[in-house]
């Protein structure tokens, strides 16, 4: 049974989100403010988060990026429609998704169990190979892990499913609707964006020069790609 961290300061949501996971099978814990959030973290072994951002004492975004500081479990924000800006925020600071207040509850059961299929290293992208390396990059499968130059380097599920499909695939360009049918497994509907975000934090993390990457390569006009060889 999977633990899932609800945090938001309208206890009415927590409450129905609650019974809808619940009711799904998962173990819920509540937290009404970031800090609380932080802490279940911390004593719980939480596998996701549904993290609201207009929170009192400490919001979601300072929450998100302190959670990102001890651990890479899924994040899912809860957002209003009125806030865009921290939405893309959001992702700039490490979340995986975001789902848009008022929820459709399919909706938000559909997204919990699509991270945490990845994160739990369940589904998706399972091949038989086990080690992919391109240049500095060496991408373990299995363990889920990255290195490079012989350095490790820590990647949130999407960043580190979105390089996987990359490297697998290096030389092809996939667009940013490729990308996101492919690693959420679902319609884009105008999410792209998300896509544009995940891979500037992949070549901030990848990258000595993220300015002018030798690696995660922009087709203009068509997507991106990863080089087949570096020189």
């Amino acid at each position: 049974m999977e633990n899932v961290l609800i945090c938001d300061d309208e206890k009415d949501i927590v409450a129905a989100l609650k019974i809808y996971l619940a009711a799904e099978g998962f173990n819920v814990y509540e937290a009404f403010n970031g800090r609380q959030a932080i802490e279940t973290i911390r004593e719980k072994d939480i596998q996701l988060v549904l993290l609201d951002i207009m929170m009192p004492e400490m919001d979601g975004i300072t929450a998100l990026s302190a959670i990102r500081k001890i651990s890479n479990i899924p994040v899912i924000l809860l957002t209003a429609k009125s806030e865009d800006c921290d939405k893309i925020l959001g992702l700039n600071v490490g979340a995986d998704d975001y789902i848009t207040k008022p929820f459709n509850p399919v909706e938000v059961i559909a997204r919990v169990r699509s991270q945490l299929r990845r994160y739990l290293q369940l589904g998706g992208s399972v091949t038989g190979e086990k080690s992919i390396r391109i240049g500095d990059i060496v991408l373990e499968t299995e363990q889920k892990s990255v290195v490079v130059a012989g350095e490790a380097v820590s990647l949130t599920p999407i960043e580190f499913d979105i390089l996987e499909l990359l490297m697998k695939n290096s030389g092809k360009v996939f667009s940013p609707k490729d990308i996101y049918r492919s690693v959420w497994q679902e319609e884009p509907f105008g999410a792209e964006n998300s896509v544009a975000v995940h891979i500037r934090h992949i070549r901030e993390k990848n990258e000595i020069n993220p300015a002018e990457p030798r690696y995660l390569k922009v087709v203009w006009g068509r997507g991106y790609k990863m080089e087949r060889e570096i020189i």
